[in-house]
């Protein structure tokens, strides 16, 4: 982004962001077995079951579930708001299982930025966009004059910039939510969370909100991760991960130009996944399994079908 001042702040806040970088084989985002559970005075529901999750610098990436399924409860965790129960979850080298108030605060001013359902949790009715969009660097201690110049590139690069002098009740939805992602990205964060941020929006808003983060994606060199319900979501990123029962189940890859993908079962550290449930059914697959070792995969059979039989394996 060019107006903006580089000083010896900027400078140190660099270097604090290179070391906290975390290993190149653990990713930017990592959850490694984790547990949360609820617990009231009669029940306790275990909202996540071991989940298992990495997302690499530089992904753009959905995490589509059912309700119920423990996305939300993961992005609570991943955000600063929620602690897990059991396990390790680290985002750009910060363990969000020990970090203090103050370094959660720095946390959510610096490293992440919020894109929220609701318009009205991201933005202030009573400021113009171009003062939502400000309105963060000011809690980082930018000058004014940078502040407003760096706002006012955030919204014309996300294709707003029409709306730098509206108040909310004066946009629409999907330029609301266009305007919230520049507000997520005001402090250069290196990850950028959207929960459901096309949920209220019709699908031609919906795709502009998509377009939106792919550019924070892409230009501002952010890390996307955006949580759903919406299963066609993955043809708009790069990698869907679906979570079924509070554990990553599968994955889908999607090259560029390739609108469907390939789905992967998600194996995780003690052998265990889950199969899609269109497997389940078709294949009539419920209590014990037989596993074969075949010369090039492992065979996945019905309890009950006979060994050697001609019917085709699951797996």
């Amino acid at each position: 982004m060019t107006g903006t001042d580089v000083t010896g702040l900027d400078v140190l806040e660099a270097r604090a962001r290179a070391a906290a970088r975390p290993a190149a084989d653990e990713g930017l985002i990592l959850c490694d077995n984790l547990v949360r559970v609820y617990r009231t005075q009669d029940v306790e529901v275990q909202a996540l079951q071991g989940l298992d999750l990495v997302v690499e610098e530089g992904e753009c990436t959905a995490l589509v579930g059912a309700s119920g399924s423990g996305k939300s409860t993961l992005l609570s965790i991943l955000s600063g708001l929620d602690l897990p129960t059991a396990g390790r979850a680290r985002v750009a080298g910060h363990d969000l299982l020990s970090m203090g108030r103050r370094e959660r605060l720095g946390y959510r001013r610096r490293t992440v930025g919020f894109v929220w359902q609701q318009t009205g949790r991201n933005l202030l009715p009573y400021l113009t966009a171009l003062e939502n969009v400000a309105l963060p660097m000011k809690y980082a201690r930018v000058p004014r004059r940078t502040r407003t110049a760096r706002a006012g590139e955030l919204l014309d690069a996300l294709g707003v910039g029409y709306c730098r002098d509206r108040r909310p009740q004066q946009m629409s939805g999907g330029e609301q939510q266009r305007v919230a992602v520049a507000v997520a990205s005001a402090n250069g964060p290196r990850v950028l969370f959207a929960d459901e941020p096309t949920g209220e929006l019709d699908t031609a808003s919906g795709a502009d909100v998509f377009a939106a983060l792919r550019r924070a994606n892409e230009e501002l060199g952010t890390t996307v991760l955006v949580v759903t319900h919406d299963p066609l979501v993955s043809e708009q990123v790069g990698r869907t991960v679906r979570i079924r029962d509070g554990r990553t189940a599968t994955e889908t890859l999607r090259a560029e130009g390739d609108p469907g993908g390939e789905e992967f079962a998600v194996l995780d550290r003690v052998g265990r996944l889950q199969l899609p449930r269109e497997h389940i059914e078709r294949y009539g697959l419920r209590g014990r399994v037989r596993l074969t070792a075949e010369h090039d995969h492992v065979g996945v059979w019905a309890d009950g079908t006979p060994a050697g039989t001609d019917d085709r394996p699951a797996g």
